[in-house]
């Protein structure tokens, strides 16, 4: 196989209908095209789901930072660049960055996560080196700038209150047949009243995810407010069997003013 460069650059439209009422592309659109970057990033370079789905093997989602100066406007064009920063047993750190098409100058953001290597069967970690014998390694990129923090666990208090309570749909399911990622990030995002987004905008997102969710469950959040403008919301799932709640994921919202 031939290699190529270490960092992938993708184009992507802010089609209008993916943009909210300031015309500026949704966080959960954004979340969705760097995960698509992601996912073409590795099948270019032979480590994609296309290699591992017959393997009985997939990459997950751990978690997730996305910290942004302003959001692509609607009918922009720009890319996602991606790179694998670093490789451990399981995991692996992938990295962000959304820049204009036409003005290499206009950076809008930046992205971190990390990548866990599954069984699709088990559902247990597995080691990324037995994958082509480790050629992962020769895609790490160490001197590509990510200047924003890393990534949070999202520690919160017991002090969160429910705030709402919703059940899965077949359109939140994904193609490894758990919840998808960014639908917990729209979901969150949705607790916050229009108001919010009238006079702030998203500064960064975290999200920690802890175990999956699956069609039928009932996802719960609780929500705790840091500040004015920060805040975390917990996730729980109740299964269609069960009245236990499992923590899903933890999530840590900063807004800025406009």
């Amino acid at each position: 196989m031939n290699m190529l460069e270490k960092v992938g650059r993708y184009e992507f439209l802010a089609e209008p209908f993916h943009c909210d009422f300031s015309k500026r592309l949704f966080m959960g659109h954004l979340g969705n095209h760097m995960l698509n970057a992601a996912d073409f990033h590795a099948a270019h370079r032979g480590f994609g789901m296309t290699y591992l789905n017959p393997l009985h093997k997939t990459w997950v989602l751990s978690r997730l930072a996305i910290e942004m100066e302003k959001m692509p406007p609607q009918y922009s064009i720009f890319y996602v660049e991606t790179w694998v920063e670093g490789v451990m047993k399981f995991f692996t750190n992938r990295n962000f960055r959304v820049v204009d098409a036409d003005d290499e100058n206009k950076v809008y953001g930046y992205g971190r996560s990390i990548w866990a290597l599954i069984d699709t069967d088990s559902r247990q970690p597995q080691n990324i080196m037995y994958v082509r014998d480790g050629d992962i390694m020769n895609y790490v990129e160490t001197d590509k700038e990510c200047p924003i923090a890393g990534l949070s666990r999202v520690r919160m208090g017991k002090e969160a209150q429910l705030v709402a309570s919703m059940p899965t749909h077949y359109s939140d399911v994904d193609v490894n047949g758990h919840i998808n990622s960014v639908k917990y990030i729209e979901h969150v995002l949705d607790l916050f009243g229009l108001d919010i987004y009238r006079d702030y905008c998203i500064k960064r997102f975290d999200i920690a995810y802890v175990a999956e969710s699956y069609y039928g469950d009932i996802l719960n959040y609780y929500k705790e407010t840091v500040s004015d403008s920060v805040f975390c919301v917990r996730i729980t799932r109740t299964a269609p069997d069960s009245s236990g709640e499992i923590e899903v994921c933890r999530c840590k919202i900063e807004f800025v003013k406009n």
